[in-house]
């Protein structure tokens, strides 16, 4: 089993990759600005934590296997989180990225689409950001896992499909994923990885 720490732990993906850690019997820092949504239980150590701080973040991850970042990316840029974890001797960063950099069939990316919601530019703009911050990194074994355009709470069914540069979408033409599946690939990136310095995607 390994220790994982989560960066963003209370939010929709990484809360649902904390219930997946632990279905697992893996052990888990939960890290998070504010931490009362997360109760004491077996297997959580939480870490109350600013991930901006970077002595803050360096000793909350300090000691796991694995760390996930599943903060959003408008407020928390790769050099944030890289240079703590690589600080704390930690050699493996799994990123729960985002859609907008992901190809469609014409070779541009979703981000650059006509109709692409303005709402979502910023956020969708830092997460490739992020993802070409990783591209360049010499020592971290990382894996960035794209969702597809809708990412939803819905079941947990343990069927969907991997990608690799290009938007999923199934024979209706829409692209989604549940937070509850998306997490199975990333907990299961943690246990078998198979996209080491990858970008990849999940989707219906």
């Amino acid at each position: 089993m390994s220790k994982i720490a989560i960066i963003g732990a209370t939010g929709r993906a990484g809360s649902q990759l904390l219930e997946e850690a632990l279905r697992r019997g893996h052990t888990v820092t939960a890290i998070a600005r504010n931490t009362d949504k997360i109760g004491a239980r077996p297997g959580v150590t939480v870490k109350q934590a600013d991930a901006l701080d970077a002595d803050a973040l360096q000793q909350a991850v300090s000691g796991n296997d694995v760390v996930i970042s599943a903060a959003h990316f408008a407020t928390l840029p790769a050099s944030a989180v890289i240079g703590p974890v690589k600080n704390a001797g930690v050699k493996r960063l799994l990123v729960v990225g985002g859609a907008g950099s992901l190809l469609l069939p014409d070779g541009n990316r979703v981000i650059d689409s006509p109709g692409f919601p303005d709402e979502y530019k910023a956020e969708a703009s830092a997460g490739s950001d992020f993802l070409e911050t990783l591209r360049q990194e010499k020592e971290l074994d990382w894996s960035f896992l794209s969702p597809s355009a809708e990412f939803v709470e819905a079941e947990r069914t343990g069927t969907f499909r991997l990608g690799q540069e290009h938007l999923l979408a199934n024979s209706e033409g829409r692209s989604w994923i549940s937070f509850a599946d998306y997490a199975i690939v990333l907990i299961d990136e943690v246990e078998s990885p198979k996209h080491s310095r990858q970008r990849f995607t999940v989707g219906y």
